[in-house]
């Protein structure tokens, strides 16, 4: 069961985007979640991650202050506000829980920003 994320697109420096990513119940509901990213020639990173009780959050320094993670456990998703873009925030972007899980990897979501 892969995880889908959605939301990503073209976007300015300074714009901002919404990430999505929707699980099953019995993912959702038992796991830390986290969003993922990886640039061209780069290792896949964590940027973001929440806790299954959402009440912790972790965010990576780069990204800190501009992006926001939330969980909604009525609808078993996992969202990724996405603020003050910057170039070097390209990458394509993938929802797994945290720690991942190789299964689950999905085809991410590609997010460009450029002028």
């Amino acid at each position: 069961v892969q995880l889908q994320a959605s939301g990503g697109g073209l976007v300015q420096p300074g714009g901002s985007l919404r990430l999505s990513c929707t699980a099953s119940a019995h993912i959702f509901q038992v796991n830390n979640m986290g969003w993922y990213r990886q640039a061209p020639g780069q290792e896949r990173e964590l940027v973001a991650s929440i806790w299954k009780d959402g009440k912790n959050t972790y965010y990576a320094g780069s990204v800190k202050y501009r992006f926001t993670i939330s969980r909604d456990s009525a609808k078993n998703s996992v969202s990724l506000q996405m603020n003050s873009l910057k170039p070097e925030d390209t990458a394509v972007y993938y929802c797994n829980t945290q720690p991942p899980l190789e299964p689950y990897w999905g085809q991410g979501t590609q997010v460009t920003v450029s002028s």
